[in-house]
């Protein structure tokens, strides 16, 4: 065990390497210190409530695309413009259930994006379109090709490197104007 440095932690020799090979950190307080830079507040009862914040935000969008996916699937195709169809739609309890569960995901995610920056916020957040398909794939059966699978991989992908980017790429707005 390794005491890390002003923290009152201490570390095995083990983990501490993990993590220095891992994530380009010394010590897992400069990862939790990181990331408290990428949220607005550094505050650890701040951050650990803006990560708990993000996992209701992942976890209401894939309940509420499973919802709507399942009440469309039940439903049927709308291949016309009328408004009948539409109306059979909100019909299915499970389409109600999937757009209720959507409206709490956006308001939970203004909370999030009130707390967090986007840089920040969308990285993380893009590990629902994994969940979904997953989820899609052995809660609804839906079939996915390895095209597919490959596209889910690009995109988080490349979530992952634009969460990599410096954490502010625009200038700070004047104290009075915030």
């Amino acid at each position: 065990m390794e005491q890390v440095p002003g923290s009152g932690f201490a570390i095995s020799t083990g983990l501490r390497g993990a993590v220095e090979h891992h994530a380009g950190f010394a010590h897992p307080i400069e990862a939790v210190r990181f990331v408290g830079m990428r949220m607005k507040s550094g505050n650890p009862i701040e951050v650990h409530t803006t990560w708990v914040i993000t996992l209701v935000v992942i976890m209401t969008n894939v309940l509420g695309n499973l919802s709507l996916s399942r009440g469309m699937h039940e439903v049927g195709k709308i291949v016309s413009a009328s408004p009948l169809d539409y109306v059979r739609v909100f019909a299915n309890p499970w389409t109600v259930a999937g757009v209720c569960i959507l409206v709490v995901w956006m308001i939970i995610d203004l909370a999030l994006l009130s707390r967090a920056d986007l840089s920040f916020v969308m990285p993380v957040t893009a590990s629902a379109y994994v969940l979904i398909a997953t989820a899609g794939r052995f809660l609804l059966h839906d079939h996915i090709s390895g095209v597919r699978w490959a596209g889910i991989v690009v995109i988080t992908l490349g979530a992952v490197l634009v969460g990599e980017t410096p954490v502010r790429t625009t200038k700070r707005r004047p104290e009075h104007l915030r």
